[in-house]
């Protein structure tokens, strides 16, 4: 009888064990987006002196004047290749569709086990290029831009918090944790340096407030 009991204590521990552990995957960042590094906070300020400063260009905007989510190898399009690199134990089938893993969002601090949940975002939105400079380029440069893996410019976060960031600069959104701010400035700022984009005058206001604190 004592063997019994004994056996049904362990399994009980066994499954509050799981539970725990189950618990601490989706409150803690387990996964952690793995945006390249961007520039330090004092290349930044030196980018951001030298962006020009102009009035944005609100007309004519199509995303699909972006063709975004690429091949990049295999059968593993840019998004799918995203959340690879930015989930964390991710099992993907034939198609590259992932069907398990973690993502942990840097921009609200919350973590997911479903891709569905997830959105990959442009650091730098579509739209905020093209009315700063895009709508100048070749279609092959606007791809280029929607698909760089290499700029700080894609990341894996929730999905409504990308959806309510939709086209937006500094001036008016930014990641609700503050301690993610400086990180976005100087990635926002190197993939305009990069690209040559102009800023508005309160987007670069915004951006020096941001930046002074890097």
């Amino acid at each position: 009888m004592r063997t019994f009991y004994a056996r049904r204590r362990l399994s009980v521990l066994a499954a509050i064990t799981g539970l725990v552990a189950m618990a601490g995957l989706f409150n803690s960042p387990s996964a952690s987006a793995a945006l390249p590094t961007p520039v330090s906070g004092a290349t930044a300020r030196s980018y951001l002196a030298s962006l020009t400063v102009a009035t944005e260009d609100r007309t004519g905007y199509n995303r699909d004047l972006f063709p975004h989510w690429i091949t990049i190898s295999g059968a593993c399009n840019t998004r799918e290749t995203v959340l690879k690199r930015d989930g964390s134990n991710v099992v993907t089938d034939s198609a590259c569709a992932a069907t398990s893993g973690s993502w942990y969002s840097p921009y609200d601090g919350a973590t997911w086990s479903a891709a569905s949940d997830v959105d990959i975002d442009h650091v730098v939105p579509l739209a905020e290029a093209w009315d700063s400079g895009a709508s100048k380029w070749t279609t092959s440069q606007r791809q280029a831009f929607a698909n760089d893996l290499t700029r700080p410019q894609l990341i894996a976060v929730t999905d409504n918090v990308n959806q309510a960031k939709g086209d937006q600069d500094p001036a008016t959104w930014m990641p609700s944790r503050t301690a993610y701010r400086c990180t976005y400035a100087r990635a926002w700022v190197q993939v305009k340096y990069y690209y040559n984009l102009s800023v508005d005058s309160a987007e670069k206001s915004a951006l020096t407030s941001y930046l002074a604190g890097c």
